[in-house]
């Protein structure tokens, strides 16, 4: 039986990470899915959503308006929910100056209801959106909007680039997820958008409800009436990477939790028989999130099978060193980010109990849509 226990637990936990990754490089080989691009210029609605930013929003505009791309086709709409700093007033003064339009909601609503109460009077043919904190290469928005000449195409997501002092921390993960979504990308659709930078065709905005990840659900949109996520390298957003722990843990949490809650309001993405992304989003999205569970599933079998061999007894020495570098690191890991030679363990191990924290989250309903950052 524990034999049984312990070959099923290694089998999903290596499915997940090496056999998945190993099936979409094969699958590019006979199902790459390219996409028709050209320069086309409709008329674009940029949203961007903020609460007390009075720091940071008039720069956000600047950057917009600095687009390589025709002004006459940049609708820019600024939202000030909540705020009560200078937000509203700084955005008021722009609108004059800069012939940007602009929504107040004087109670805080929270960014998915700003943006539906925003988009009631957009304009543009194609809806882009974008956070406060981030900027805009010159040329991202007409590198998003160029892969919407394909017809299959109902939504792009852009390519965050992080800088700042974090950025010296980013470990394997994040270029391992990069790499995962290009692939994905190449044989149909990406499993979500980057909430920093991506769009979508204007019909394929539909009201949100109270959700924490608004960019997902609405680029699923796209996938349920048969169209394409893709993702496009070119079209980049430069923002700040978290610079402790800490801040990190949290938003993997709060994105966990948000992915949880997708899956809740739109089921169907997990049918094969109604999604083309099920084999994808179970493979990447459920599979990873039922890791944490299969692992101390797999130590404690693999402590009863220490007898039956050199193999096992080996794992397990291989399991017993990485949990105590992961422990190690964690003591080192309260503070800045680091990349040091512990960072592996500490990294993944981390990523697994953000994981069980987002669940148990979800139960209990705590999935707040208000977010709120650090100066």
């Amino acid at each position: 039986m524990f034999n049984f226990i312990f070959y099923l637990s290694l089998a999903v936990i290596v499915y997940v990470y090496v056999g998945y990754p190993l099936l979409l490089v094969l699958m590019q080989l006979t199902s790459y899915a390219r996409v028709k691009k050209a320069d086309i210029f409709p008329l674009v609605t940029v949203f961007v959503s903020a609460h007390n930013e009075a720091g940071h929003i008039e720069a956000k505009v600047t950057n917009l308006l600095e687009s390589d791309y025709p002004r006459e086709k940049l609708e820019i709409m600024v939202g000030s929910d909540g705020s009560t700093d200078e937000t509203y007033q700084i955005i008021k003064r722009l609108a004059g100056e800069k012939n940007i339009r602009y929504t107040v909601s004087f109670q805080r609503l929270g960014k998915p209801a700003m943006l539906n109460k925003m988009a009631k009077d957009a304009t543009g043919e194609i809806y882009i959106f974008s956070d406060v904190r981030q900027s805009f290469a010159k040329d991202a928005i007409r590198n998003l909007v160029r892969s919407f000449a394909d017809e299959g195409v109902g939504a792009v997501s852009g390519d965050l680039v992080l800088q700042g002092p974090g950025a010296a921390g980013i470990g394997f993960g994040w270029y391992y997820e990069k790499w995962l979504r290009h692939m994905e990308g190449n044989i149909g659709s990406i499993l979500e958008a980057t909430a920093a930078i991506y769009a979508v065709r204007k019909e394929l905005f539909h009201y949100l409800p109270d959700v924490i990840l608004e960019d997902t659900c609405t680029s699923m949109n796209a996938v349920i009436v048969g169209l394409r996520i893709v993702f496009e390298p070119a079209a980049r957003a430069y923002g700040m990477a978290a610079d402790t722990v800490s801040k990190e843990f949290i938003r993997r949490v709060r994105t966990l939790v948000g992915q949880l809650q997708v899956f809740a309001l739109m089921p169907e993405l997990l049918s094969p028989a109604k999604s083309k992304i099920a084999f994808q989003l179970i493979s990447h999205r459920v599979l990873r999130l039922a890791v944490p569970y299969f692992l101390p599933v797999l130590f404690l079998a693999n402590a009863f099978l220490l007898q039956r061999g050199p193999f096992f007894a080996g794992f397990f020495a291989f399991q017993a060193v990485f949990y105590l570098l992961a422990f190690l690191e964690s003591g080192s890991s309260s503070g800045s980010k680091g990349g040091g030679v512990l960072s592996g363990p500490y990294e993944f191990c981390a990523s697994q109990w953000a994981a069980v924290v987002a669940f148990m989250k979800f139960r209990r309903g705590e999935a707040n849509v208000v977010w709120e950052k650090k100066p």
